[in-house]
């Protein structure tokens, strides 16, 4: 399956989302110097946004995609999404290294800085992420499916991925078998991240999934702090 691919347009769709809401047929200015996210001028790198606006749409809900694509726009593609994860866990990281302790010399192996071959391994774990925490708060019934299926179609020729995508939609939520996907423990923090943005957390339901699976991916709270922290800087 080539799961990269559906993910970066996915992905990359709030900025054509967030402009179709606003009305706003200007295109989008590039980061001016010295912003503080680490995405700069990242967004829309990726082709297909347009398209993808739709399955984004539907994954989040028309209320809480109104509400949400300011979030969304902020990731410009899966290589953002791994930019704006590395520097939250070496952040964390280098607070671990209290004075006189050996520095963490460990280089971070987060998706924009792996070989091609490990891209799949981190994209496969960081759309089911995608998937359950737009399934948090139960809006998407067997209609709501079928019209996602139908987007997904639309983003991907791939019959087995297309299948996939529809297998893990159908799944009952289960933090605990979504976190078994993170075999490293950059994909868990990928993971949550690309969860952080699929979420209200104003929302009780979704705050709820959002904790649970930050312990079945067995973040430390003080990288799941400052997970949190360069969303929202990023944003």
């Amino acid at each position: 399956m080539n799961t990269r691919s559906l993910l970066d347009q996915l992905l990359s769709a709030g900025k054509d989302l967030l402009q179709n809401q606003q009305g706003n047929s200007q295109p989008r200015q590039p980061a001016a110097p010295g912003n503080n996210s680490p995405l700069g001028g990242m967004l829309g790198s990726i082709g297909g946004g347009a398209l993808g606006g739709g399955a984004v749409s539907l994954l989040l809900g028309s209320k809480k995609a109104r509400k949400m694509g300011g979030k969304v726009i902020t990731y410009g593609g899966l290589a953002a999404l791994g930019v704006v994860a590395y520097r939250a866990y070496s952040n964390w990281q280098q607070k671990q290294n209290q004075p006189g302790a050996p520095a963490i010399e460990a280089p971070l192996r987060t998706v924009d800085r792996v070989p091609a071959a490990e891209v799949e391994q981190h994209s496969q774990a960081i759309l089911r992420a995608v998937i359950g925490a737009a399934k948090a708060d139960g809006h998407i019934d067997d209609r709501e499916r079928e019209l996602i299926d139908g987007e997904i179609a639309k983003l991907t020729t791939d019959a087995q991925l297309t299948q996939w995508f529809d297998q893990e939609l159908r799944k009952p939520l289960d933090p605990a078998d979504i976190a078994r996907s993170a075999s490293t423990p950059e994909i868990a923090a990928e993971m949550y991240l690309a969860s952080i943005i699929m979420v209200d957390e104003e929302n009780y339901m979704e705050r709820a999934y959002l904790d649970e699976l930050a312990r079945q991916l067995k973040l430390e709270s003080g990288l799941k702090a400052e997970l949190e922290k360069q969303a929202a800087v990023a944003q």
